[in-house]
């Protein structure tokens, strides 16, 4: 029985698309890739080479010269992946303060997204990969052999991201969650650049009424046929 090797999972902001992922290419030794590593990565490039942020041409530029790859994690110290910029290993670097600050607007540039998109498709090419983004079935890999669209209402995915930040111990209303979700999806879905959308011949599972070990279950089946 052939499996497909390039796997493919988009949907909009907490639908549990990157916990799907995680698991599912766990259990078939797959590489788990979520692209917003990548969005990161060229963030802590900027920041580390005193770039100016809201320099789009400047920003733009260093994500077409950069080397970025994504590789199986070669230590056992929580990463789920490898992140490497030009070989050198900065999986964690990304994850500061700063990038995070800085991620968000870095990430907007329509120059940036083409130059990353690029990359993301040399690594999902490479076969054995369970992609996780927004635009992966519609851009970045359109050829992949299984596309699902996980998604949940804006009033699910709201209700998880509260019950997410109040574990974490943040004060934080639902309905303050659910206004930033709503316009989340509203700029990712209108976007002029790569819209948040289901591939035509994508599976959309909703999964509004299904825990995680049920949607594994739904793609599970999907894989194996």
């Amino acid at each position: 029985m052939s499996f497909p090797t390039i796997i493919a999972i988009d949907g909009p902001a907490a639908s549990g698309k990157s916990t799907l992922a995680k698991r599912l290419a766990a259990e078939l030794g797959y590489l788990y890739f979520d692209t917003g590593v990548m969005y990161r990565a060229i963030t802590w490039v900027v920041l580390a080479r005193g770039v100016d942020s809201a320099d789009e041409a400047a920003v733009t530029s260093l994500a077409e010269a950069v080397t970025i790859d994504v590789q199986p994690a070669t230590l056992e110290d929580g990463r789920d992946f490898d992140v490497l910029v030009e070989g050198q290993d900065i999986t964690w670097e990304i994850r500061s303060a700063g990038v995070e600050a800085n991620v968000s607007q870095v990430s907007a540039y329509p120059g940036v997204r083409k130059a990353l998109s690029a990359q993301q498709r040399r690594v999902g090419m490479r076969g054995r990969v369970v992609m996780v983004g927004r635009d992966i079935g519609t851009v970045v890999l359109p050829e992949a052999q299984l596309k699902i669209y996980l998604d949940a209402s804006v009033e699910e995915r709201a209700r998880r991201r509260y019950d997410e930040q109040v574990a974490r111990g943040h004060s934080v209303s639902l309905e303050a969650v659910l206004k930033a979700m709503r316009k989340r999806d509203e700029i990712d879905s209108t976007r002029d650049v790569a819209p948040l959308r289901a591939a035509q011949d994508a599976i959309v599972i909703d999964s509004d009424h299904m825990d995680i070990e049920a949607v594994l279950r739904e793609t599970k089946a999907l894989v194996t046929g």
